[in-house]
């Protein structure tokens, strides 16, 4: 099964990784040990909460006024 992963910088080093299709974020000091924590923690949800994907996921961009 095919998932997104979104990875943002963390305030304190390494990075932030949410799995938007569950819902499931955790972290790492690197991007590749934010992305195995990240596939990890999906397993587990996905054992409890299986998932039912009716298409894929897409990712976009929008922007905001610098002053909002």
């Amino acid at each position: 099964m095919e998932l997104s992963a979104v990875l943002t910088p963390a305030l304190e080093g390494g990075y932030v990784a949410l799995n938007p299709e569950t819902g499931t974020t955790t972290q790492g000091e690197s991007i590749e040990e934010a992305l195995l924590n990240l596939q990890e923690a999906t397993e587990l949800y996905l054992e409890e909460f299986p998932l039912t994907m009716s298409g894929r996921s897409l990712l976009t961009t929008f922007q905001v006024p610098a002053h909002a």
